[in-house]
């Protein structure tokens, strides 16, 4: 993967979003490669297309990408929020790159992924109605919350100006994969609890809207208890109010990522994150 980017191309250009996107989309057809086979390259999507950047030549899979002179901290803008919710609930968002750059040098800086079966609608904002002044006034775009995706669902493929090895990045990929063979609302409890589980972990709490940390070994086995996961019951309630046995729902999930191999069972009510 090479990490400079054909920054001549923004010549014509006097908007920002315009030169970032089209130096951006240059550099993605070279050079982003498909997580969910082993397809090295991707298709550039046809002009216009809604949602979608970039499709694999071989499996199919649709991509997005995101571009920014900044590292993303908490929220990714996106397009129309009830669009977004029919995309979540209907299994069919786009994977995600979210892609940091050095303006000056036109250099990726970060990239990371979000797996198309990570997405939930715990993770989607509402924003307020574009002003009157506006040209699609009235309309309702929203915010992708990163600090409600887990940080085994954000997976770095560059960090600090570094490449990710691609096989690191196809065995994270692969091991979320399961997620995708789930309905909406059951992914979400369960990527919701795994969200909580996680903020224990790193002693911050439920992460509602953390800053995540990009390429940090989160991976290494932390214990945790059921109690604590318990302590959060309140915090999950509000993400999931139509459920009243939040508790039971807890233990469910616990049971689901024990079964993708994220969380393994030590003695009763005590659990440790592989």
């Amino acid at each position: 993967m090479q990490l400079d980017m054909p920054g001549d191309l923004a010549a014509p250009y006097k908007s920002r979003s315009q030169r970032t996107r089209v130096v951006s989309e240059a550099w993605g057809e070279n050079n982003l490669y498909c997580p969910s086979c082993a397809s090295q390259r991707l298709d550039r999507a046809a002009p216009n297309t809604e949602a979608v950047d970039f499709s694999c030549p071989d499996c199919s899979s649709p991509f997005q990408l995101k571009s920014q002179s900044h590292r993303f901290t908490a929220r990714v803008m996106d397009a129309g929020y009830d669009a977004m919710c029919r995309a979540v609930k209907g299994g069919r968002t786009p994977n995600l790159f979210a892609l940091s750059y050095d303006p000056e040098r036109w250099r990726v800086l970060d990239l990371f992924l979000v797996p198309r079966f990570v997405f939930s609608l715990s993770c989607i904002e509402r924003r307020n109605p574009l002003s009157p002044a506006a040209r699609r006034h009235g309309h309702v775009l929203c915010n992708i919350l990163l600090g409600n995706i887990p940080p085994d669902g954000r997976i770095p493929m560059v960090t600090g100006g570094k490449p990710v090895s691609s096989d690191c990045v196809r065995t994270q990929y692969a091991r979320l994969r399961p997620l995708a063979e789930m309905k909406h609302d059951a992914r979400g409890w369960t990527l919701d609890v795994l969200n909580v589980v996680r903020g224990i972990a790193s002693g911050r709490g439920t992460p509602r809207r953390a800053r995540p940390t990009l390429g940090t070994p989160w991976c290494a086995p932390t214990s945790f208890t059921l109690a604590e996961v318990y302590a959060q019951e309140a915090a999950l309630a509000r993400l999931h109010p139509e459920n009243l046995h939040v508790r039971d729902k807890i233990r469910q999930q616990l049971q689901r990522l024990r079964d993708l191999g994220v969380v393994g069972f030590v003695a009763r009510g005590q659990y440790r994150l592989v």
